[in-house]
C-alpha cells in the first residue's frame, strides 16, 4: 500500500448558537484489523482542524471522531450524542476531503465530500 498526500478538511459548527465549534476534541482513526490513532487535535476558532489538511494516508477506511459529550458539558448542556463517529473510505490516495459536521445536543448532521 503506497502513501501519497491527500488533505482532509475537518470542520464543526454549532446550529444551537449559530458559531463555529471551538476547542473540541477530533480524533482520526483507521481501520486495520481493529482501530488504531492517527492523528488528535482540537479545533481552531473556526470550528477546523488545520493540521490535518496535507496529512499522509494510504488508502482505507477512516474515521474522525467528534468529542460532542465534552463540547456540551462545557456549555452546561447534555448531548444525546456523546460522540460523532464519520466514517470514510480513501479511495485514491491523490483525494483531499472535506468532512463537516453541524451539531445541537439532540441532533448533528454530516458532510462528506471532496475538496475538488
Amino acid at each position: 500500500m503506497g502513501v501519497g498526500l491527500m488533505g482532509i478538511n475537518v470542520q464543526a459548527l454549532d446550529s444551537i448558537h449559530g458559531r463555529s465549534v471551538a476547542g473540541m476534541r477530533v480524533g482520526l482513526e483507521v481501520r486495520d484489523q481493529s482501530w488504531s490513532i492517527v492523528a488528535k487535535a482540537k479545533t481552531d476558532r473556526r470550528g477546523s482542524v488545520r493540521e490535518w489538511d496535507a496529512h499522509r494516508l494510504p488508502r482505507g477506511l477512516y474515521r474522525v471522531v467528534f468529542d460532542s459529550d465534552h463540547y456540551f458539558a462545557g456549555l452546561g448542556l447534555t448531548a444525546a450524542y456523546p460522540e460523532i463517529n464519520v466514517l470514510f473510505r480513501i479511495c485514491d490516495e491523490g483525494d483531499s476531503y472535506r468532512i463537516h459536521v453541524l451539531i445541537s445536543p439532540y441532533s448533528y448532521s454530516i458532510f462528506c465530500g471532496s475538496q475538488d
